[in-house]
């Protein structure tokens, strides 16, 4: 009930954002009618559209998407010609009067009244199009929303939710158009008034259509909503549900970024371990590496530590040796390790590169893969790495999120071994001594933090102009300050990547941090890409990561994380800059170390 009342509010607070302008014209055209039989099914309509093609967003994915962009296409058309027959009479009688000859009859019978006014079913229709146009501000709330669709899959209750914020919205424009409505209709007593209100409409029209095919909608307008309604929405959030707020707010609901790694009470060697309340399952994997499918009541009998985790995070990989090691350690005495890969980008889903990675960090222990997020949700997870630690009944017994916490957890898995009856659990803590990516943060030293470069969560870029999403653009990097970052040449800003379009592009970023990360990958035909990176203008030198030398030169053989800097003296604010001598090159995400 409470997520209900906080997504009707966010959609009552969106006639305050720019981004509900291009929808204004839409409704004002009909504001001379009465309400109940035009403006009430316009906005039903409207309503109707929104939650439905939210639904298949949240849902189906990448397909819906692009349901939504033809919808639009299609949506867009129509109000085109809408413009043109209010703003030239002429015109209008000249296209109505077949359609009128042809089908009077049947639209009379179904949609009009008496007096041969248009009815509720012409209002419906044209507030179902003007959904599909509708760009709300992804604000807190209804990211919220779209998080929580997302994690959980299709239901009713995230329908629920969508349907109530596309309902707030109704009614913010219910009041606008009801107010509007008697201006308009004591402005009409006149029939010149008439004749250029209507061909007002039209042109506002016609603007708003132009407006929504330039991508103001989606960009400017957006950019300047999220800037107008985002604290308003945030304080409802805080004043309704603290702590969910306090979870979501600024961050994806799926993020393995140190901002978001939470840590476990630590352990006192013989404390009591409670049950968890929380039914784990492993059902839903869509494969296996290194093992046959696998389930939790089969495991009963021993000490299973599940491991989520995904190839490209940085988080995951400095953990990897401790859950390897522990799996060496403790297997002949009763342990199962078992990691459940959930992909954070799209190439994460695909087997092949899962396996190899897989090859490469040596990991022997079977490997669910999650692709369909059906494991994830069954745990209730939120992070990268998170580890959950089931005794030999199959009970959650422990957690722990993120990094670190590694002396803790090993603690735990000795006392559900003894707990379990193993005699002579073996003693001590292993020791790790990872290198390259792998290796333990220096955490004190990391003052940037993980930055997507695609546009669906990117921050801080700024390359004049903003990002230009879905189409090749050239850019300058500006000069960016601490944790900003501008691109060089021609790209495409992708939903979550950056693509090079023409050799010779770069990204810069002013960081600060021993170590700086870069997700890349090639183009579709995997053909490995050079690049060169410099630090303050220059070849790094000693300072250079394993995936480049103290020329800066490397090359992109796949898609995966590649460590580029790894500062071997003092940590302070510096320029990096990576160059690709091929096109094709994928950006995704820079974190840090």
């Amino acid at each position: 009930m409470i997520l209900l009342l906080a997504a009707y509010a966010g959609g009552v607070l969106t006639i305050v954002s720019p981004c509900i302008l291009p929808v204004l014209p839409f409704a004002f055209a009909r504001a001379d009618r009465p309400f109940l039989r035009s403006g009430l099914p316009l906005l039903a309509g409207m309503a109707f559209a929104f939650t439905v093609i939210g639904t298949l967003a949240a849902v189906a994915g990448g397909w819906a998407v692009e349901l939504n962009r033809y919808g639009r296409y299609a949506a867009l058309a129509v109000f085109a010609l809408f413009g043109l027959l209010l703003l030239l009479p002429a015109l209008a009688d000249r296209v109505m009067q077949p359609l009128a000859n042809a089908g009077g009859r049947l639209v009379q019978s179904i949609d009009a009244r008496s007096d041969g006014e248009p009815g509720m079913m012409s209002s419906v229709l044209l507030g179902v199009a003007t959904g599909l146009l509708w760009a709300p501000c992804a604000g807190p709330i209804l990211g919220l929303i779209l998080a929580g669709a997302a994690l959980q899959g299709a239901s009713a209750s995230s329908t629920l939710l969508l349907l109530a914020y596309a309902l707030g919205a109704a009614t913010s424009l219910a009041i606008a158009l009801l107010a509007g409505g008697k201006v308009f209709a004591s402005m009409k007593r006149s029939l010149a008034a008439s004749v250029w209100m209507r061909r007002a409409l039209g042109a506002a029209v016609l603007v708003s259509v132009a407006g929504i095919a330039a991508g103001l909608d989606t960009g400017l307008l957006a950019r300047l909503s999220t800037a107008s309604t985002t604290r308003l929405e945030q304080s409802l959030l805080d004043r309704l549900h603290p702590e969910s707020s306090s979870a979501t707010a600024g961050a994806p609901a799926m993020s393995g970024s140190n901002s978001m790694m939470m840590s476990a009470a630590s352990v006192r060697a013989g404390a009591a371990l409670a049950v968890e309340d929380l039914k784990p399952s492993l059902t839903g994997a869509t494969g296996w590496l290194n093992s046959q499918p696998l389930s939790i009541e089969a495991l009963k009998g021993k000490v299973v530590l599940i491991d989520f985790w995904t190839y490209s995070c940085v988080n995951c990989l400095r953990a990897t040796p401790y859950v390897r090691a522990w799996a060496g350690k403790y297997a002949s005495q009763g342990l199962v390790v078992i990691g459940v890969h959930t992909p954070e980008f799209a190439f994460e889903k695909l087997p092949g590169n899962v396996q190899r990675a897989v090859a490469d960090l040596q990991i022997g222990y079977p490997v669910a893969l999650d692709n369909d997020y059906a494991v994830w949700r069954a745990f209730s997870n939120r992070f990268w790495p998170a580890h959950y630690f089931l005794d030999v009944n199959g009970r959650i017994r422990h957690h722990h999120f993120g990094e670190g916490g590694y002396d803790e957890s090993e603690r735990v898995i000795q006392q559900l071994l003894a707990e379990g009856g193993q005699k002579g659990v073996a003693p001590g803590l292993v020791e790790v001594h990872a290198t390259g990516a792998q290796a333990a943060s220096d955490a004190a030293s990391v003052l940037s933090p993980e930055t997507y470069l695609g546009y669906e969560r990117a921050e801080n870029f700024v390359s004049p102009g903003g990002a230009v999403k879905d189409a090749r653009h050239v850019y300058v990097d500006g000069e960016p300050r601490l944790n900003e970052w501008g691109l060089t040449g021609e790209w495409t800003v992708a939903r979550e990547n950056v693509m090079l379009q023409q050799a010779g592009g770069g990204i810069v970023y002013r960081f600060h941090a021993r170590d700086l990360h870069l997700v890349l990958g090639p183009a579709a035909d995997g053909k490995p890409l050079r690049f060169r990176v410099t630090i303050d203008g220059k070849a790094p030198g000693k300072d250079h990561g394993v995936d480049a030398d103290a020329q800066g030169n490397g090359v992109i053989d796949g898609q995966r994380l590649y460590q580029l800097i790894r500062q071997q003296g003092p940590v302070e604010d510096r320029r990096f800059e990576i160059r690709f001598l091929d096109s094709g090159a994928q950006a995704y995400a820079f974190t840090f170390g």
